[in-house]
């Protein structure tokens, strides 16, 4: 396989994929650069070589042309980040980006709109009615795949080698992510710095586990993280259940969970991933005690109990000390360590404490010579708050892409690039 250090760019046009989905607030000012600065030195090589890019990406979840998912409203912050005026095609396969794309000289860039501002990029029809019938919707689905080809082929027209920089997208089998590589051969397709990265570190936590291994999984529904918590049954030594989830754990045990979040048709579920645990002689460790609220508000008044004994109109909203000692304790003392997922609604700074103590256990873990895999993007924003990123060993960028790789699931565009 191809990989970026020993390839040359020399002369050479790069089309380059990369996840600048980022937040912009309501002037377009870019809230969080973090996704455009790690494709920076993949971007700053190629250019570095006496190649030129151009560069493609999607922004938000748009259903067609509209001003509000524009990428020229982060075209001058990436200009600035890459030192190179980057120019702008307002289409991404008209006549302006062909003629702009086979314009470009060694060390210029040229940014392309929103590729999601067509359906080809997806593969998805659009704007159908809700009562088409689904031979109706075949068909149209059918010729958006059609149209599909002629729309990756002209994105492919552009270069002479593609690179695949946008692991957050690299569970999705779209035109610009996994489709677009098969016009290229093995020589001329290649991952990006980030994307070797993201790749190796998965691999880590995955494929070569120094145990104790401990998976740290939050979030407040457990009917969506199924196929992630039964594939880490078979991988993990220890395994925290927190955040939302905690409370139909609680309930499924028999425990008063007041008007906590819970997923009452998922109780059985709780308690048979909880045989699966014991029969797999994992560790399967859940809250002792509660942050609890009167109301879903930072602003509400609080209190600790026992996480089985919520009052009536009260509701958890983080971890207790007492299980803050008892997931440090399980953190420190192990020598791999994946986090997916707050232990409470972080969002509110009277709630945050516990994240936090997880945070610090996996720092100070990792000081000690643990390999440590934050992501998700709640719990990416809950390091970057504390400011503990620099303290872990890994922060992947990928949401979607990194559960679905720890599910175990083959992501598309990775296959691509690698050809199995």
């Amino acid at each position: 396989m191809q990989t970026i250090d020993k390839f040359s760019f020399a002369n050479k046009k790069a089309f380059v994929r990369v996840d600048f989905n980022v937040p912009l607030d309501e002037n377009f000012n870019i809230t969080d650069d973090t996704r455009i600065r790690a494709a920076l030195p993949t971007l700053k090589k190629i250019l570095a070589d006496g190649g030129s890019v151009i560069i493609g990406s999607h922004l938000g979840r748009p259903k067609g042309v509209t001003d509000k998912y524009s990428l020229k409203h982060i075209l001058a912050h990436v200009s600035k980040l890459l030192g190179v005026d980057v120019q702008f095609a307002s289409d991404c396969i008209g006549e302006e980006a062909s003629l702009k794309a086979a314009a470009l000289k060694p060390g210029e860039a040229l940014l392309l709109e929103n590729l999601r501002f067509y359906a080809e990029e997806e593969g998805k029809p659009r704007g159908l009615a809700e009562n088409v019938s689904e031979e109706e919707k075949k068909i149209a689905k059918k010729a958006v795949k059609e149209s599909q080809k002629n729309f990756t082929k002209t994105l492919a027209s552009y270069a002479d080698c593609y690179v695949n920089d946008a692991f957050g997208t690299a569970h999705r089998a779209h035109a610009s992510t996994a489709l677009i590589a098969t016009y290229f051969d093995t020589d001329h397709k290649m991952f990006g710095y980030l994307m070797e990265k993201e790749v190796k570190a998965v691999e880590k936590i995955l494929n070569d586990i120094t145990r104790p291994f401990t998976a740290i999984m939050g979030g407040s529904k457990v009917s969506s993280k199924i196929e992630i918590i039964e594939n880490l049954l078979n991988k993990v030594d220890n395994l925290i259940i927190t955040g939302g989830m905690t409370y139909t754990f609680t309930k499924a045990m028999g425990g008063k969970i007041g008007k906590s979040i819970c997923e009452d048709d998922k109780l059985d579920l709780a308690l048979e991933l909880m045989q699966k645990a014991k029969e797999k002689g994992v560790n399967l460790v859940l809250a002792v005690d509660t942050k609890i609220a009167d109301d879903f508000s930072n602003d509400a008044k609080t209190d600790f109990v026992n996480v089985n004994e919520i009052p009536d109109e009260w509701e958890g909203l983080d971890i207790g000390p007492e299980t803050e000692a008892l997931y440090a304790e399980v953190i420190k003392n192990s020598k791999t360590i994946l986090w997916n997922g707050p232990t409470g609604v972080f969002e509110f700074d009277n709630f945050t404490h516990g994240s936090r103590a997880v945070g610090e256990a996996i720092v100070e873990a990792t000081k000690n010579g643990a390999f440590s895999l934050v992501g998700g993007g709640d719990s990416v924003a809950c390091v970057n708050k504390f400011g503990l990123a620099d303290g872990v060993s890994y922060v992947s960028t990928g949401g979607g892409a990194l559960l679905e790789a720890i599910e175990g699931k083959v992501l598309p565009g990775i296959e691509a690039i690698r050809g199995y």
